[in-house]
Formats: structure tokens, sequence, C-alpha cells
């Protein structure tokens, strides 16, 4: 099985399992990139196009237009090839993206990516089950949202005091982009871990190897991810109202 991932939720990684990535940071830059990275990354591996047998992509949570991007290419590549293409959401993996804690508390995560204008994506996961992607899916504390860091804060604190009930240590580990640029408002989480900005896509061919293992496990297979982009954040433009009434005539209706 050849898979080749593709994610543009934060800049665009692309590369096939078992090579290192191709990482683009800036996010001004990676459409244009995208598709000479995808080319590039297939014949570094030693492929070619029709050699893919499984594509991974990332649909989000992320700002819309770069997210499309990915998941566009992505849908072009699997008709033209005939590859399997699997959806994947880059929060819940994030539960692989830190280090194995070595004390006997029991680790959440709280995967984040930055959805700018101040705000996070973000989910709080309990990933005890998840272990270099194979087991069980995460526990999911906290729905996939986006809000503010000091809100997202307050919604972690009440889950820990329910969780306190429980008579087990529990510490929030804060993982992806935008962790550290918040770091001020994670400092009011009851119990507080690591904060670590790299999201498990940075980790190079390790990173992607652990990614698509997650998203092809036999339980993510059996309930698969609709490959369509997460934004979550409501529409800036809206349906506008009827034109206004002028000299006791009806008003036009918009009918688009």
């Amino acid at each position: 099985m050849q898979t080749l991932v593709i994610d543009t939720s934060y800049g665009s990684t692309v590369g096939v399992v078992g090579h290192e990535p191709i990482v683009e940071t800036d996010s001004r830059t990676h459409v244009e990139k995208l598709q000479v990275n995808i080319a590039q990354a297939v014949e570094q591996a030693g492929l070619q196009a029709s050699d893919i047998t499984r594509i991974v992509v990332g649909v989000g949570p992320a700002p819309f237009t770069g997210l499309r991007a990915g998941i566009v290419a992505a849908k072009a590549l699997a008709f033209a090839t005939g590859a399997q293409l699997v959806g994947q959401d880059v929060l819940a993996p994030q539960c692989l993206a830190h280090t194995q804690a070595t004390d006997d508390r029991r680790h959440l995560t709280l995967a984040v990516n930055d959805a700018r204008r101040r705000q996070l994506y973000f989910a709080l996961y309990d990933g005890g089950t998840v272990a270099d992607g194979v087991g069980q899916s995460p526990i999911t504390l906290i729905d996939m949202d986006i809000d503010y860091p000091d809100s997202i804060t307050m919604r972690v604190n009440d889950v820990l005091t329910k969780l306190a009930d429980t008579g087990k240590p529990y510490v929030v580990d804060v993982i992806g982009h935008g962790a550290v640029k918040y770091a001020q408002s994670w400092n009011a989480i009851a119990s507080l871990g690591e904060v670590d900005d790299h999201a498990l896509l940075d980790e190079g061919a390790e990173g992607l190897a652990r990614f698509a293992a997650f998203t092809t496990s036999e339980q993510a297979l059996a309930e698969p991810t609709p490959v369509e982009p997460l934004y979550l954040r409501r529409p800036d433009v809206s349906v506008p109202n009827p034109l206004k009434h002028v000299l006791n005539h009806a008003g036009a209706e918009r009918t688009e």
C-alpha cells in the first residue's frame, strides 16, 4: 500500500509514508506550491502517480481557502489514479504528538490549530487508549469547536472539575499550532502540562507515518471521516434582506 498524505490545515505538508515530507509553513504561498510539492514528493519516493493506492487528506479544522486547496487536490488525484481517498481531521491525531508521559497522571490533550482572528480551533481528548496510531480512538471530552483562548481555558477547567470526582489525577497538554502563541491563557488551566506548538505532521517521516496509521486503523476506516472541509466559523456573508418598500410599491424579493 503506497500512501500519500496531503494536508493544508496549516501551511502544507505533503509526503509518501516511509519518506520525509515536504513542508511549507508559509500559508501565503502553499497553494501555489502544492501541486509541485505533490509531484516532487511522489518522485522522491521513487514512484509514479499511478503507484499511489491510498491518499490521506487533512480536512481541518482550518481557515477555508487553504484547506479547500488541499482537499480539491486530493480529490482530483484520487479520481485520476483510482486511489482510495481517506479524510482525517487534524485535531484527534494530536494525542500522539507529545512525548509519552512517565508520571502517574492521566494526560489529556487539548488539541489546537490556529484559526486567526485571535481564535483557535480546538478539541479536548483523553487519548490514553491510543498508541502509535493503533488502538481505540481517543475519548472526546470537548467536541471540536472554535473559540477564544481564555474561553477555551474555562471550558477545559469545567471538565477537569467533573473529572476530579473520579479521584484520578489529570493533567492537560496543549498541542498544536497556536499553543505557544496563547501560552498566557493556558496558565489558568487547573492542571497544565506540556505546551507544544508542533503538530504531529511537523515530526517528519515518523509523524507522517503515525498520522496515516491513525487515519487508516481498522476502527477509523469502519467509520470514515467525510472528505469535506471543516471550517467551523460562521460565514462572513449572509443572504440579504428583501428590498425596502418604496412609495407604496411592494419590494422585489431577492431570489439569489
